[in-house]
Protein backbone atom coordinates (compact mmCIF):
# COMPACT_ATOMS: atom_id res chain seq x y z
CA UNK A 1 0.00 0.00 0.00
CA UNK A 2 1.31 3.45 -0.89
CA UNK A 3 1.83 5.76 2.06
CA UNK A 4 0.35 9.29 2.01
CA UNK A 5 3.88 10.71 2.15
CA UNK A 6 4.61 9.26 -1.31
CA UNK A 7 2.08 11.65 -2.82
CA UNK A 8 3.67 14.76 -1.36
CA UNK A 9 6.46 14.66 -3.96
CA UNK A 10 4.15 15.97 -6.72
CA UNK A 11 1.65 18.81 -6.52
CA UNK A 12 -1.95 17.98 -7.37
CA UNK A 13 -2.34 17.75 -11.12
CA UNK A 14 -6.12 17.21 -11.13
CA UNK A 15 -7.05 20.83 -12.05
CA UNK A 16 -4.76 20.80 -15.09
CA UNK A 17 -5.44 17.28 -16.37
CA UNK A 18 -9.09 17.79 -17.28
CA UNK A 19 -8.55 21.30 -18.69
CA UNK A 20 -5.65 20.18 -20.87
CA UNK A 21 -7.54 17.12 -22.13
CA UNK A 22 -10.45 19.31 -23.14
CA UNK A 23 -8.10 21.83 -24.74
CA UNK A 24 -6.76 18.92 -26.82
CA UNK A 25 -10.38 18.05 -27.78
CA UNK A 26 -10.07 14.51 -26.46
CA UNK A 27 -12.74 12.45 -24.75
CA UNK A 28 -11.89 10.68 -21.51
CA UNK A 29 -11.96 7.35 -23.36
CA UNK A 30 -9.69 8.53 -26.20
CA UNK A 31 -7.10 10.09 -23.89
CA UNK A 32 -7.09 7.08 -21.57
CA UNK A 33 -6.64 4.69 -24.49
CA UNK A 34 -3.74 6.69 -25.91
CA UNK A 35 -2.03 6.72 -22.49
CA UNK A 36 -2.60 3.01 -21.86
CA UNK A 37 -4.98 3.71 -18.97
CA UNK A 38 -8.57 2.76 -18.27
CA UNK A 39 -11.11 5.62 -18.48
CA UNK A 40 -11.90 5.01 -14.80
CA UNK A 41 -8.23 5.43 -13.84
CA UNK A 42 -7.89 8.67 -15.82
CA UNK A 43 -11.13 9.93 -14.27
CA UNK A 44 -9.69 9.31 -10.80
CA UNK A 45 -6.56 11.25 -11.79
CA UNK A 46 -8.68 14.17 -13.01
CA UNK A 47 -10.71 14.26 -9.79
CA UNK A 48 -7.68 14.03 -7.53
CA UNK A 49 -8.49 10.58 -6.17
CA UNK A 50 -5.21 9.23 -7.56
CA UNK A 51 -1.80 10.75 -8.28
CA UNK A 52 -0.01 9.87 -11.55
CA UNK A 53 3.46 8.38 -11.73
CA UNK A 54 6.18 10.32 -13.54
CA UNK A 55 6.08 8.07 -16.66
CA UNK A 56 2.31 8.59 -16.74
CA UNK A 57 2.79 12.36 -16.60
CA UNK A 58 5.19 12.18 -19.53
CA UNK A 59 2.73 10.11 -21.58
CA UNK A 60 -0.16 12.50 -20.86
CA UNK A 61 2.00 15.55 -21.65
CA UNK A 62 2.81 14.09 -25.08
CA UNK A 63 -0.83 13.24 -25.79
CA UNK A 64 -2.02 16.73 -24.79
CA UNK A 65 0.78 18.49 -26.65
CA UNK A 66 2.22 20.13 -23.56
CA UNK A 67 5.01 19.75 -20.99
CA UNK A 68 5.22 18.02 -17.64
CA UNK A 69 5.73 21.45 -16.07
CA UNK A 70 2.39 22.65 -17.41
CA UNK A 71 0.67 19.49 -16.20
CA UNK A 72 2.05 20.31 -12.75
CA UNK A 73 0.61 23.81 -13.00
CA UNK A 74 3.99 25.52 -13.22
CA UNK A 75 4.32 28.73 -15.20
CA UNK A 76 7.85 29.62 -16.17
CA UNK A 77 8.93 33.21 -16.38
CA UNK A 78 9.43 34.71 -19.83
CA UNK A 79 12.59 33.35 -21.38
CA UNK A 80 14.72 34.57 -24.22
CA UNK A 81 14.46 32.39 -27.32
CA UNK A 82 18.13 33.01 -28.16
CA UNK A 83 21.07 31.86 -26.05
CA UNK A 84 24.42 33.45 -26.93
CA UNK A 85 27.60 31.37 -26.92
CA UNK A 86 29.26 33.84 -24.54
CA UNK A 87 26.52 33.08 -21.98
CA UNK A 88 26.98 29.29 -22.13
CA UNK A 89 28.78 28.49 -18.88
CA UNK A 90 30.32 25.00 -18.76
CA UNK A 91 29.25 22.49 -16.13
CA UNK A 92 31.48 19.47 -15.45
CA UNK A 93 29.93 16.26 -14.11
CA UNK A 94 31.34 12.75 -14.21
CA UNK A 95 34.14 13.87 -16.50
CA UNK A 96 31.76 15.24 -19.14
CA UNK A 97 31.52 18.97 -19.87
CA UNK A 98 28.02 20.33 -20.53
CA UNK A 99 27.06 23.64 -22.12
CA UNK A 100 23.41 24.63 -21.86
CA UNK A 101 22.18 25.18 -25.43
CA UNK A 102 18.55 25.98 -24.69
CA UNK A 103 16.35 27.71 -22.14
CA UNK A 104 15.91 26.10 -18.74
CA UNK A 105 12.52 24.81 -17.63
CA UNK A 106 11.36 23.64 -21.06
CA UNK A 107 9.84 20.25 -21.84
CA UNK A 108 13.13 19.23 -23.43
CA UNK A 109 16.74 20.09 -22.73
CA UNK A 110 19.36 20.99 -25.35
CA UNK A 111 23.06 20.65 -24.53
CA UNK A 112 26.46 20.72 -26.17
CA UNK A 113 28.46 17.95 -24.55
CA UNK A 114 32.17 17.14 -24.54
CA UNK A 115 32.87 13.50 -23.69
CA UNK A 116 36.52 12.63 -22.93
CA UNK A 117 37.85 9.19 -23.78
CA UNK A 118 37.37 6.70 -20.94
CA UNK A 119 34.76 8.68 -18.96
CA UNK A 120 31.43 7.11 -17.95
CA UNK A 121 31.85 4.38 -20.55
CA UNK A 122 30.56 1.74 -18.13
CA UNK A 123 27.38 3.61 -17.10
CA UNK A 124 24.14 2.29 -18.59
CA UNK A 125 21.25 4.73 -18.49
CA UNK A 126 17.50 4.07 -18.56
CA UNK A 127 14.88 6.78 -18.09
CA UNK A 128 11.55 7.90 -19.55
CA UNK A 129 11.62 10.09 -22.64
CA UNK A 130 13.45 10.43 -25.93
CA UNK A 131 16.98 11.45 -26.85
CA UNK A 132 18.51 12.89 -29.99
CA UNK A 133 22.22 13.38 -30.47
CA UNK A 134 24.41 14.69 -33.28
CA UNK A 135 28.17 14.16 -33.48
CA UNK A 136 30.07 17.42 -34.02
CA UNK A 137 33.66 16.21 -33.62
CA UNK A 138 35.32 12.88 -32.96
CA UNK A 139 33.83 9.42 -33.01
CA UNK A 140 31.16 8.03 -30.68
CA UNK A 141 30.40 4.51 -29.52
CA UNK A 142 26.67 4.24 -28.73
CA UNK A 143 25.28 1.11 -27.14
CA UNK A 144 21.48 0.72 -27.53
CA UNK A 145 20.15 -2.43 -25.91
CA UNK A 146 22.24 -5.26 -27.35
CA UNK A 147 23.46 -3.31 -30.41
CA UNK A 148 26.61 -1.19 -30.64
CA UNK A 149 26.79 1.70 -33.13
CA UNK A 150 29.81 3.78 -34.11
CA UNK A 151 29.02 7.33 -35.18
CA UNK A 152 31.27 9.96 -36.77
CA UNK A 153 30.90 13.70 -37.43
CA UNK A 154 27.53 14.46 -39.04
CA UNK A 155 25.94 11.20 -37.81
CA UNK A 156 22.96 11.35 -35.47
CA UNK A 157 20.79 9.03 -33.39
CA UNK A 158 17.21 9.39 -32.10
CA UNK A 159 15.95 6.78 -29.64
CA UNK A 160 13.55 5.99 -26.82
CA UNK A 161 15.57 6.46 -23.66
CA UNK A 162 13.80 3.58 -21.92
CA UNK A 163 16.13 1.52 -24.12
CA UNK A 164 19.25 0.87 -22.00
CA UNK A 165 21.94 3.07 -23.53
CA UNK A 166 25.60 3.86 -23.02
CA UNK A 167 27.74 6.58 -24.58
CA UNK A 168 31.53 6.54 -24.89
CA UNK A 169 34.19 8.35 -26.93
CA UNK A 170 35.84 6.06 -29.48
CA UNK A 171 39.10 8.01 -29.86
CA UNK A 172 41.67 9.39 -27.37
CA UNK A 173 40.72 12.97 -28.33
CA UNK A 174 37.15 12.46 -27.11
CA UNK A 175 33.91 13.41 -28.85
CA UNK A 176 31.70 16.51 -28.96
CA UNK A 177 27.92 16.21 -29.33
CA UNK A 178 24.75 18.19 -29.66
CA UNK A 179 22.27 16.50 -27.38
CA UNK A 180 18.51 16.99 -26.91
CA UNK A 181 16.30 15.03 -24.55
CA UNK A 182 12.88 15.26 -22.96
CA UNK A 183 13.22 16.24 -19.35
CA UNK A 184 11.30 15.19 -16.26
CA UNK A 185 11.76 17.58 -13.36
CA UNK A 186 12.58 14.88 -10.87
CA UNK A 187 15.70 13.28 -9.40
CA UNK A 188 14.23 9.93 -10.49
CA UNK A 189 14.25 10.95 -14.15
CA UNK A 190 17.68 9.37 -14.66
CA UNK A 191 18.42 5.86 -13.49
CA UNK A 192 22.05 4.74 -13.76
CA UNK A 193 22.32 0.97 -13.68
CA UNK A 194 26.12 0.73 -13.67
CA UNK A 195 28.39 -1.55 -15.69
CA UNK A 196 27.00 -4.40 -17.71
CA UNK A 197 28.57 -7.57 -16.29
CA UNK A 198 31.24 -9.15 -18.48
CA UNK A 199 31.54 -6.20 -20.86
CA UNK A 200 34.22 -3.60 -21.39
CA UNK A 201 33.33 -0.03 -22.39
Amino acid sequence: MTSPEAFTELPSVAPQLRALRRRASLTLEAAAGAAGLSPAHLSRLETGQRQPSLPMLLALARIYGTTVSELLGERAADRDAVLRSADMEPTVAGGWTYFQAGAAGRGMQALRVQVPHGSQGDIVRVHPGEEWLYVLKGRLRLRLGDATHRLGPGDSAHFDSLTPHRIAAQDPDGVELLFVHTLLQSPTATLCLGPTPGETP
